[in-house]
């Protein structure tokens, strides 16, 4: 007979669907550059790298795409947080007691702060504000870039990280995923060079979107207890190891 305390933890919740999450996440970060394109007369929002001319230039003749990008960046920064909660809690029923699941809902909760600071400063710069100078729309520019950008991926390279490591270890799902996984998070985690040498600029579109790919794909494939594990009663002491 299955005892009180066994069929209490079968039944325990599980909390959101990991993968759906991020799914969600890429959808509304996808839907905010689609926005700031239809809105923006089919420009995208110009990185501030530009002259401050052009990039106020465009702020101030398409401001509803500064709003609406602003509010679906924002948005996406909530399933963000409750995917890496949800995974940090799931890693921690599967018995990985080491510090990449807390390493990684670190990242995740500092991606998910980063990218919704920075939806709510491009959400600002579009707002009727009469006499607005171009530097100080230039600065928000550059404060929201530095915030979505580095400080977005950077996080989120520690929360793949934080889930790579141990799946590659324990055999949490396919090596080659989990290979690929801590290539975009060393991709993510260089790409703070970017604030010496513009040239790692290309970094930040790897990290961002690759890496909600990749999450997207280990929020699916994420064991949800350790029975479901291959091997999983070998791998016992594996799973209090260091990593």
């Amino acid at each position: 007979m299955t005892s009180p305390m066994t069929s209490h933890s079968a039944r325990r919740p599980d909390g959101p669907h990991a993968g759906v999450l991020a799914i969600v996440t890429l959808a509304l970060t996808i839907a905010g550059v689609i926005a700031s394109i239809a809105l923006g007369a089919g420009q995208t929002i110009p990185s501030p790298l530009g002259s401050t001319a052009s990039v106020a230039q465009y702020y101030l003749s398409h401001p509803e795409a500064a709003v609406v990008n602003g509010f679906l960046v924002f948005g996406s920064a909530v399933p963000l947080g409750i995917f890496a909660a949800t995974v940090y809690a799931r890693m921690l029923r599967l018995g990985i007691r080491v510090p990449g699941p807390g390493i990684g809902y670190f990242g995740g909760i500092a991606a998910s702060v980063m990218v919704g600071s920075a939806g709510l400063v491009t959400w600002v710069i579009g707002q009727p504000i009469s006499g607005q100078s171009t530097a100080t729309i230039h600065t928000l520019a550059y404060l929201g870039y530095a915030l979505g950008g580095v400080g977005f991926v950077t996080g989120i390279g520690l929360l793949i990280a934080g889930i790579a490591v141990p799946a590659l270890i324990l055999g949490l799902f396919p090596r080659w995923l989990a290979w690929i996984g801590l290539a975009i998070a060393l991709i993510s985690e260089v790409s703070f060079v970017s604030m010496l040498v513009p040239a790692f600029s290309f970094t930040l579109p790897i990290g961002r979107f690759a890496g909600l790919l990749w999450l997207i794909a280990a929020g699916f494939l994420l064991p949800r207890n350790r029975h479901d594990i291959a091997g999983a009663d070998r791998r016992e002491e594996p799973a209090n190891a260091s990593a």
